[in-house]
């Protein structure tokens, strides 16, 4: 029933939001609220402030030969260059960021099936068995090779490898006593670590190397490692920091002398599940947390009795993602199924620098590993959001722009993620103007600081990163890398869809 005017109700929406939310696993399904919301400015990429509880856009759906438009003028050219079908349902991937590695693209699934000798009563809501039985929760690990020489497939399947349903992944950043280390967060409860062997005849797969198990009737749903900033001070702990389904978090010591993981400390961070955990990569002795209570924490494991640092009530739902800055020492990116970013300088975590509404549950964030204004978001049904967040890094003005965006049908986005390779390599790639392959043009980024006009072109605005956008000039942002004379205009990233049980491979041509 549609109240007058013809808008739903508060009620009506929430119970259609129930609604959908129904396929969905019990451990991807966030607790309702809805809550208002107020927008800084921030700027979508037509130019005009988006505030929450706005229309959605209609999704544009990539089919045939055809190239969806999402503005009149474009700076770049966004490009997929391949759809894979990954079985179950996908919702992580990852790209290794070592030397020698990179070309690796790793892609997890979560499949839930239901018990098949007891079927589900009529009256079950929620796709719950009245005699709680508890689900399957499938899970298959792919890793793929990526070569740039062949246009129409470029990623190569070279392993896969059941296993329990995976939740969150990271790679290592730095080698652990030689070995390129993949991490597993999976339904088991466990965290999992894979090594990369390289055979003689050429071939990569992922070994076991070491494994520890969380806790009893208990999903891991997130990890990190504390090397995020791919430099590690001398004698700085290898560290991995990890959350769970009852709202614990568990910092782990990573042995290097030989495979194992040692539990440092365990304690109760939420009241619910604690959807996402992670290092501040400029001092890894502070972690953030965010559960399905809606509260982002922080924490110092160097004290006992396991007080937060700070508790923030900013997001109005459950905080899902986390990422500190590997560039800039003091900020913080955190998503929430309140369908919003929030930038966050560190030293103030009263009230966030930018608050950037994306249409859809922020599942992942991952800042570029080059150019350290860019972060991609996994935005759910939202499908997936680059952001340019110059202003806020360097100017610490509360405008960000969203400068490539697409949304994929009723799915959902969960995994998104940069690639390392080479970028230089990447821009001396053939033209890939294929009949075969779907492309977007990226919108202009607007250049007003208030959804009210939209000024000239700035050329600062431009996605392009190039050197001195590496040096930041900003005295609190730094970068481990260097290109002399580089022109980094271009960029690979992976996304994957969950019910579409399909990893993307993109090519954005920046410039």
């Amino acid at each position: 029933m549609l109240p007058e005017g013809g808008r739903k109700s508060r009620l009506a929406r929430e119970e259609i939001f129930k609604v959908g939310l129904q396929r969905l696993s019990p451990a991807l399904r966030p607790r309702l609220t809805l809550a208002p919301r107020l927008v800084t400015r921030c700027q979508t990429s037509s130019g005009m402030a988006s505030p929450s509880g706005s229309r959605r856009p209609s999704n544009a759906a990539f089919s045939g030969n055809q190239s969806v438009g999402l503005a009149a003028e474009g700076l770049g050219r966004g490009r997929l260059l391949q759809t894979v079908d990954t079985e179950y349902t996908a919702d992580s991937v990852e790209w290794c960021p070592l030397d020698g590695y990179k070309h690796l693209l790793a892609c997890g699934t979560y499949q839930l099936q239901k018990p098949e000798d007891k079927p589900q009563h009529a009256d079950s809501k929620l796709g719950v068995d009245l005699d709680k039985e508890p689900p399957i929760r499938l899970g298959r690990l792919y890793l793929y090779s990526f070569s740039e020489e062949d246009l129409f497939s470029p990623l190569t399947e070279v392993q896969r490898k059941d296993m329990a349903a995976i939740l969150d992944m990271k790679w290592c950043h730095v080698p652990v006593a030689g070995h390129t280390l993949l991490g597993l967060a999976d339904a088991s409860g466990s965290i999992q670590l894979l090594s990369v062997v390289h055979s003689e005849k050429g071939a990569y797969t992922l070994q076991p190397f070491s494994s520890l198990t969380l806790g009893q009737q208990t999903l891991a749903l997130s990890m990190d490692w504390s090397t995020g900033k791919t430099r590690r001070a001398s004698g700085q702990p290898l560290e991995i920091i990890c959350s769970d389904s009852k709202g614990q978090l568990h910092l782990l010591a990573v042995s290097e002398a030989e495979p194992g993981l040692q539990v440092m400390d365990t304690w109760q961070a939420h009241n619910f599940e604690a959807w996402i955990a992670a290092f501040d990569y400029w001092h890894t002795e502070i972690v953030y947390s965010g559960g399905d209570d809606g509260f982002l924490k922080g924490w110092d494991t160097r004290m006992k009795g396991h007080l937060p640092l700070f508790t923030s009530e900013r997001h109005s739902m459950g905080v899902c993602s986390i990422q500190s800055s590997p560039h800039c020492e003091h900020i913080l990116a955190t998503g929430s199924y309140d369908e919003h970013v929030l930038l966050w300088d560190t030293r103030n975590m009263l009230q966030p620098l930018a608050d950037i509404p994306m249409q859809g549950g922020v599942w992942r964030l991952k800042w570029h590993p080059l150019c350290p204004h860019l972060l991609l978001a996994a935005c759910m049904h939202g499908g997936f959001k680059v952001l340019n967040c110059q202003k806020v890094t360097e100017e610490q003005q509360d405008v960000c722009t969203v400068v490539m965006s697409h949304t994929q049908g009723s799915s959902l986005t969960y995994g998104a993620d940069w690639s390392w390779l080479s970028l230089l390599s990447l821009a001396s790639t053939r033209a890939l103007a294929i009949d075969t392959m779907h492309g977007f043009k990226v919108p202009s980024p607007p250049t007003a600081t208030s959804s009210e006009k939209v000024g000239a072109e700035d050329p600062e605005e431009h996605a392009t990163c190039t050197k001195p956008l590496l040096a930041m000039g900003a005295k609190h942002c730094d970068s481990d890398f260097t290109l002399e004379g580089a022109s980094l205009d271009t960029s690979l990233f992976a996304t994957c869809v969950f019910y579409d049980h399909a990893l993307h491979l993109w090519k954005w041509d920046m410039s």
